[in-house]
């Protein structure tokens, strides 16, 4: 594949501003989840998430029009304002915009149909109801920057923003459009949190990437944008993907087939025109999850033994659109500043390409290498 550059980077994440703050949390290790105050968890197991607390939406967005937005779309708008800033750079209209979420507004919808029922479908909000569809997030990026290139929301579960990063780079490579914006975005709300804890996917405790005591995922929401194909100088480079579906799997869990993952990896690898050999670290997909974590690391000891450092970003802020966006930008700024987290455990080495995985419950596999 031909490398598609990755020239800016916004992020509203919990714990973190903008880039530079990212960067510093990345650095701490410090976990950037702590108990849920947003809503009762009274008679649920689980009872934390990644929240983001220090989000000041009128601080990016003009007060009329933030009055139309929920906060997925404030969220995302936030986090592309960030990235095209951070560029450098002004888009070119054709720009394309791909987004990755994995509920979308199922909190405006919740208001919605509550509106809907208490005063009727006359008096039911209309805004509420433009907001309620997942690619609302994704229109209002593009039209506030003006940009006519394809405008699309993925909602692939936890893969949702390796996805659309990967929809985005290859309609770069083919010459669809000049640029594009990329990402995910993600809101923690009480239905969505109800429902993963009564089927038993949320950690009851700390949340343990590949530990042997993991029970379940940590719920996060935030947004991170990235600028691909136009700015200044490249943080690093999109190389190569790879997708691949685990038939084993359940529509609601991760599946038994490490063959799979190998696959996708393999692929991500030939499509960057690179051997397992050429690379430096893996960015896993691992969440705390007893299956998904299970088979990725099958998957991972398969193909590169224990050679190569593998970093787990999800314990520290969740997992979903928004970490899945959070854990491309990790891998991204590693290969830009030559530094692995100190969670990975492993003395300064040269990273010119690195590995991102992204698994979903259901069989979903999409791998990307970034390289320097």
């Amino acid at each position: 594949m031909t490398r598609v550059p990755i020239t800016g980077i916004g992020v509203i994440a919990p714990g973190a501003i903008g880039v530079d703050a990212f960067r510093a949390l990345l650095k701490s290790g410090c976990p950037a989840w702590s108990e849920v105050d947003r809503f009762d968890t009274t008679g649920l197991r689980a009872h934390c998430a990644a929240l983001v607390r220090d989000f000041q939406p009128k601080v990016f967005i003009n007060p009329m029009k933030m009055r139309r937005m929920n906060s997925l779309s404030r969220f995302a708008v936030a986090a592309a304002k960030l990235a095209i800033a951070n560029a450098d750079a002004e888009l070119p209209p054709g720009t394309g915009v791909a987004l990755g979420t994995s509920f979308g507004p199922v909190q405006t919808s919740v208001e919605y149909m509550q509106e809907y029922v208490e005063k009727g479908a006359a008096l039911a909000p209309p805004q509420l109801f433009a907001e309620s569809v997942a690619n609302a997030a994704g229109s209002h990026v593009a039209i506030e920057w003006g940009l006519r290139g394809f405008n699309i929301t993925v909602t692939q579960r936890e893969s949702s923003a390796l996805a659309a990063a990967m929809y985005a780079s290859s309609q770069i490579v083919k010459g669809t459009v000049p640029a594009a914006l990329t990402g995910g975005v993600e809101e923690v709300n009480e239905m969505i949190f109800s429902v993963l804890d009564r089927i038993g996917a949320l950690a009851s405790r700390a949340p343990q990437p590949f530990g042997r005591a993991r029970d379940g995922i940590l719920i996060g929401e935030g947004s991170a944008v990235l600028v691909l194909g136009t700015g200044a100088k490249p943080y690093a480079s999109f190389a190569g993907f790879g997708i691949a579906r685990d038939t084993s799997a359940s529509i609601s869990d991760w599946g038994e087939q490490p063959e799979a993952i190998v696959r996708a990896m393999n692929a991500a690898i030939e499509d960057a025109e690179l051997t397992a050999a050429d690379i430096d670290a893996i960015y896993a997909s691992a969440n705390g999850s007893r299956r998904g974590d299970a088979v990725e690391e099958r998957a991972i000891a398969s193909l590169f033994g224990d050679g190569v450092p593998v970093v787990t970003t999800k314990g520290l802020f969740g997992e979903y659109a928004a970490g899945g966006a959070l854990q491309i930008v990790s891998a991204v700024l590693a290969v830009a500043d030559q530094e692995l987290p100190p969670s990975a455990g492993t003395e300064a080495r040269a990273l010119r390409n690195v590995l991102v995985n992204s698994l979903s419950a259901g069989g979903g596999i999409v791998c990307a290498v970034i390289s320097a």
